[in-house]
């Protein structure tokens, strides 16, 4: 009788991949998250991008002051299993800035993730994982569609409420309802 093995899937704890980073296993260029135990390779950052980013960290910082740490392009820890780098959070203030520690969901006011040629990945896939832990809102700037969609209310299955801004109304952030924007401020 012929025994049939089942491979087991191999789930990278955010342990390991910072040890993997360390000694130098990604190229020092290389743009990899942590998904649920898994290595994504995300894309390169395009011009319309970058931009949209740059255009945002603008708008915030000014308006928040010492209200927030806006955190662009930098990773907060979700689990043992999940490292990923959304295109910018809004950080509850931390004299260290976090120094000692990355970020973790508790900490995330705010979460925008600007999509170009992600959208799918992000909607489908990114925006379910924020949701799983408990980051209250999340934002997804679409640049193909120039829109910005707002996501609230997370439990398990995902965001229980989807808002989409239109050219004509302005949306606050759930933690700063005093910072309305437009998407005219987003260059669209």
């Amino acid at each position: 009788m012929t025994t049939i093995a089942t491979p087991t899937r191999y789930r990278l704890t955010t342990t390991a991949f910072h040890a993997m980073a360390q000694i130098g296993v990604f190229p020092a260029d290389a743009r990899v998250e942590l998904i649920d135990g898994d290595l994504i390779e995300m894309p390169a950052i395009g011009s319309r991008h970058a931009a949209m980013v740059s255009r945002l960290v603008r708008w915030f910082i000014p308006r928040l002051g010492d209200r927030a740490i806006v955190s662009p392009q930098n990773p907060i820890v979700l689990g043992n299993y999940s490292q990923p780098q959304p295109d910018i959070c809004l950080l509850r203030p931390q004299a260290d800035f976090y120094d000692d520690r990355l970020p973790a969901a508790a900490d995330v006011l705010l979460l925008i993730e600007v999509a170009d040629s992600t959208l799918a990945y992000d909607r489908d896939e990114k925006l379910l994982l924020y949701a799983r832990h408990g980051i209250a809102e999340a934002w997804l700037v679409d640049l193909q569609g120039s829109r910005l969609i707002a996501y609230r209310g997370a439990g398990a299955a995902g965001y229980g409420e989807r808002l989409e801004l239109q050219v004509d109304t302005r949306l606050a952030p759930l933690a700063f309802p005093d910072l309305a924007i437009g998407l005219v401020d987003l260059g669209f």
